[in-house]
C-alpha cells in the first residue's frame, strides 16, 4: 500500500512531487507511449477498450456502465482492499477516478491532481495549481473538483480560480494554461472539462455570488479560444460578438427591463453537465440557477428567464444554438439543470435522460428537444406535474414565495432532489440508478432591504436566510433530523416509475456505478461502500470506509484482474450548510482517501485517531436580545453557507461554537473584519459587515454554543 502524506496545502508536497515525477517519467520511458495517447473521439464514443475507464463518465454517453463482470453478484462478497492512498486537504472530494494505460488519475480539493500506478498504487506524479486560499470564499459548495479529461496523451483540468490547464499525462508537467474567467469576479470552476473534436469545453460556477454563465471551447493543442456561448443574455441587450448572439434577442425578451439581474449578470452558470452526442453531433449543456434565486428580485417576477434551468443543445463545431428545453421556467428555488446527463436509445429513439434538482425525471428526444415524459422521482410539492401539451410545470401557486410574499416550505430543498452526484444507466436492466435527497427547505421572502440587496461577499439569493435556521427546540430539531433522508432509486425511464428503492437515514450519498456483473456500487454519507444487485436492489456486500463517499466510483481491469476505485471524504454543499439537519453524518470524519478494491484483496485501513471529540466551553451568553437577533441576521446572511446553519459545522470548516476566538472580541474582530486568516480562506468581511455586525455575530454564536452545551447530545447529535 502506498500513501501520500496528509500535509497542508502548498509546499508540503514538494518532496513527494519530485519523487513521483521521476516514477512517472520512468513509466513513460519504458513504453515510449504517453498514457492516454490513444484516447480520441472514436475511443470515447465506444467507451474505451472495455477494460479501462478513460473519462469521468467512461464514454461520451456518460452512462457510467462497465462491461466488466469478474466482480459480479456471485463474487462480490470476496471484494477487499487492494491498496489505498491518503490525499491532502480534508475537504470535499468529488472526482471519479479515470484509468487508462495503467495510470489512475484523481483530483482532490483545491484542484490538485494525483496520478498512480493503477495496480500497485505507487505514485507517479502530482500537480498543485496553487489556487489562492482566499478563492475559497467564492466557492459556493466547497473547494471541490470533479476530475480530469484525458485526450491524446494530455490531461485537462479546470481549476477553482477559473484556469483551464493542459498537463502531460506521463509527467504532470503543465503544457499550457488559459484564464477562462475574469479573475476580478467570483467565477469558479469545479466541473470536468470535456474534449470534443480537439476542443476542450468548460463552463463555470458562481451564480450565488453574481455572475453571468457561459461555456467556452478551447483548442486542445494550444489553448486558443474557439467559441463561446453565453447561457443568459447580456443585461445591456447588446451583442457579445460570440456564438450565442443570434439567439440572444429571443432570450433577452424573457427577462424584465429592470431587476437585479442587470447588476448580477443573471446566473445560469454551466458548472457540471456538458455531454457530447456523436450520433447527432450535438453538445448538451445543463444550465444552472438564477442570480439571485428569487425570481421576484431577479427579474421583477417577469418572464421565463432563458436559459436558466435548461438543457441547451449546441453545434459543437461552432457553438451555435440548436434547441433548448427549460425544465423550470422562471426558476426561483435554485433548481438547476446542471445535474448529470445520460444519453441512450430506447424503442428506436435517441433519448436524453435527466434528473435535475427539481425532483422530476425527464426523458427528452435528443433530435427535437421535446420531452417524452416528466415524472416525480421523489417527494415534490412545488409543482404537481407537467402539462403534456406545453411541457410546462403545473405549479403550486404557494411556491412563488417572492410574488405572494409568504414563506414556502418546499420539497425539494435547494440542495436538490438529485444534486451533482452522478447517476448511472445499465443497458442490461434498462434502469437508471439515481442518488436521491429527501430534504425540505423554507424559502422566506426578503424581510429587509439587506436580504434583497446584492453584496460583495456571500450568497446573494434575494431571500431571508437567517429565519430558515432551526428554532432552539430539541423536539423540533430531532424531528427535522428524522425527516431528512436519502435514497438510491432504480428508475425505469420506459415504465416511468421506480423499480426498486433503498432508503437511507441521511442524504448526500455518493454517485453510482453500474456493471455487467449485475451490480450497482454506491458509497454512503455515513461511511460505507455498498454493492447492490442491479435487477432487484438487494444489498450484497458492504465495506466500512471510515469517511463519507460523495463521488461515483469507477472500475477497470488490468492483466485479467478487475478493480473498483473510489474516493472518500466529507464535504460539499450539504456538509457545509446543513447544520443540525446533517444528523449522524456530522460525526463522520472527513478523510480524503483513494481506495482501490479487488477480489480477495487483503489491505486494511489504519485505525481512526481517538480523542477527536470536542466539548463545549463557551463564554457566558450575556449579550442583550436585540444584539443576538442582529447577530443571527448577520450570521444567516454571510456565515452559515460555510459554517453551517445555527453555527453547527458539518465537519468541513471549523465549528465556531468551539472557537477560542469567541471569548475575545478583539481576536474575533481581527479574523472577521481585519482578515487575519486571509491565507486560509477566511477573508475580511469588512466590505459587508461593520465591527458592530461582527460583534453581534459573535454574540449569536456564543448563544448557540451555550444552548448546545445545555441540551442532550444524543438528541442533537452534538458533543
Amino acid at each position: 500500500m502506498q500513501h501520500i502524506p496528509s500535509k497542508l496545502r502548498g509546499g508540503g508536497m514538494r518532496a513527494v512531487v519530485a519523487a513521483a515525477l521521476v516514477l512517472g517519467a520512468a513509466a513513460y520511458a519504458q513504453t515510449g507511449v504517453k498514457p492516454g495517447a490513444k484516447v480520441d473521439g472514436a475511443y470515447l464514443t465506444q467507451g474505451g477498450d472495455g477494460t479501462d475507464w478513460p473519462s469521468a463518465g467512461r464514454d461520451y454517453a456518460e452512462q457510467r456502465f462497465s462491461p466488466l463482470s469478474q466482480i459480479n453478484d456471485a463474487t462480490v462478497g470476496r471484494l477487499g482492499i487492494a491498496w489505498f492512498a491518503d490525499l491532502p486537504d480534508a475537504r470535499g472530494v468529488e472526482s471519479t477516478p479515470v484509468m487508462v494505460d495503467g495510470a489512475l488519475y484523481v483530483t482532490g480539493p483545491w484542484s490538485k491532481v494525483f496520478a498512480y500506478d493503477a495496480v500497485t498504487g505507487k505514485p507517479r506524479w502530482s500537480f498543485d495549481p496553487q489556487v489562492a486560499g482566499d478563492k475559497g470564499v467564492q466557492a459556493c459548495c466547497d473547494v471541490v473538483n470533479r476530475g480530469v479529461a484525458v485526450w491524446k496523451g494530455r490531461l485537462y483540468l479546470g481549476a477553482l480560480d477559473g484556469r483551464l490547464i493542459a498537463l502531460d499525462s506521463a509527467t504532470g508537467k503543465p503544457i499550457w494554461s488559459v484564464q477562462t474567467t475574469d479573475p476580478a469576479t467570483p467565477y469558479t470552476i469545479t466541473g470536468v472539462p470535456r474534449v470534443v473534436k480537439d476542443m476542450v469545453i468548460i463552463g463555470n460556477g458562481g451564480a450565488e455570488f453574481g455572475v453571468r454563465g457561459y461555456v467556452t471551447a478551447y483548442d486542445a493543442a494550444t489553448g486558443k479560444k474557439r467559441w463561446r456561448f453565453y447561457t443568459v443574455p447580456n443585461p445591456t441587450g447588446q451583442p457579445d460578438g460570440e456564438a450565442s448572439d443570434p439567439i440572444m434577442a429571443k432570450a433577452f425578451a424573457t427577462w424584465s427591463a429592470n431587476g437585479q439581474w442587470k447588476q448580477s449578470g443573471g446566473g445560469g452558470t454551466a458548472w457540471d453537465a456538458i455531454v457530447y452526442d456523436p450520433a447527432l453531433d450535438q453538445l448538451y449543456i445543463g444550465v444552472g440557477n438564477g442570480s439571485p434565486w428569487n425570481h421576484q428580485v431577479r427579474s421583477e417576477g417577469q418572464g421565463d428567464n432563458l436559459f436558466l434551468s435548461s438543457i441547451v443543445a449546441l453545434d459543437p463545431n461552432t457553438g451555435a444554438y440548436k434547441w433548448h428545453y427549460q425544465e423550470t421556467p422562471g426558476e426561483s428555488w435554485d433548481y438547476t439543470a446542471t445535474q448529470p446527463i445520460v444519453l441512450t436509445e430506447l424503442g428506436g429513439r435517441k433519448l436524453l435522460l435527466h434528473a435535475p434538482k427539481n425532483g422530476f425525471f425527464f426523458v427528452i428526444d435528443r433530435e427535437t428537444g421535446k420531452p417524452v415524459s416528466a415524472d416525480m422521482f421523489t417527494a415534490v410539492n412545488w409543482a404537481t406535474s407537467y402539462d403534456p401539451k406545453t411541457w410546462r410545470p403545473i405549479e403550486n401557486p404557494d411556491a412563488r414565495y417572492g410574488a405572494n410574499g409568504k414563506p414556502f416550505l418546499a420539497a425539494p430543498a435547494p440542495i436538490g432532489a438529485h444534486s451533482w452526484q452522478p447517476m448511472s444507466f445499465s443497458p442490461m436492466t434498462g434502469l437508471v440508478y439515481l442518488p436521491v435527497n429527501d430534504i425540505g427547505f423554507g424559502y422566506i421572502p426578503p424581510l429587509s432591504a439587506k436580504d434583497a440587496a446584492r453584496e460583495a461577499i456571500g450568497f446573494n439569493v434575494g431571500a431571508n436566510m437567517s429565519e430558515g435556521m432551526l428554532p432552539a427546540d430539541p423536539a423540533f430539531i430531532k424531528a427535522a433530523i428524522a425527516a431528512t433522508k436519502g435514497a438510491l432509486v432504480a428508475w425505469d425511464p420506459v415504465a416511468r416509475k421506480a423499480r426498486w428503492r433503498v432508503d437511507y437515514s441521511t442524504p448526500w450519498n455518493g454517485g453510482t456505478l453500474a456493471t455487467a456483473g449485475n451490480l450497482v456500487f454506491q458509497g454512503t454519507a455515513l461511511g460505507e461502500f455498498r454493492a447492490y444487485a442491479a435487477d432487484t436492489g438487494k444489498q450484497l456486500w458492504s465495506l466500512p470506509v471510515q469517511s463519507g463517499v460523495l463521488a461515483a466510483p469507477s472500475t477497470y481491469s488490468i492483466d485479467g484482474v478487475q478493480y473498483v476505485a473510489l474516493l472518500t471524504s466529507r464535504g460539499g454543499a450539504w456538509a457545509l450548510t446543513s447544520g443540525y439537519a446533517g444528523g449522524a453524518a456530522n460525526k463522520v470524519p472527513s478523510i480524503p482517501r483513494l481506495i482501490v478494491l479487488k477480489l480477495d484483496g487483503k489491505g486494511r485501513l489504519p485505525a481512526l485517531p481517538s480523542g477527536m471529540a470536542m466539548s463545549f466551553d463557551p463564554p457566558p451568553a450575556t449579550a442583550p436580545a436585540a444584539q443576538v437577533a442582529q447577530g443571527k441576521a448577520v450570521f444567516g446572511r454571510f456565515c452559515q453557507v460555510c459554517h453551517g446553519a445555527n453555527a453547527v459545522s458539518g465537519g468541513v470548516t471549523p465549528d465556531l461554537r468551539h472557537s477560542g476566538a469567541l471569548g475575545d472580541a478583539d481576536t474575533w474582530k481581527s479574523i472577521v473584519i481585519d482578515g487575519a486568516l486571509h491565507d486560509r480562506g477566511m477573508v475580511s468581511f469588512a466590505k459587508v459587515m461593520s465591527p458592530a455586525d461582527a460583534e453581534a455575530a459573535r454574540a449569536y454564536v456564543i448563544g448557540e454554543a451555550n444552548w448546545a452545551k445545555a441540551h442532550d447530545p444524543a438528541i442533537l447529535g452534538t458533543k
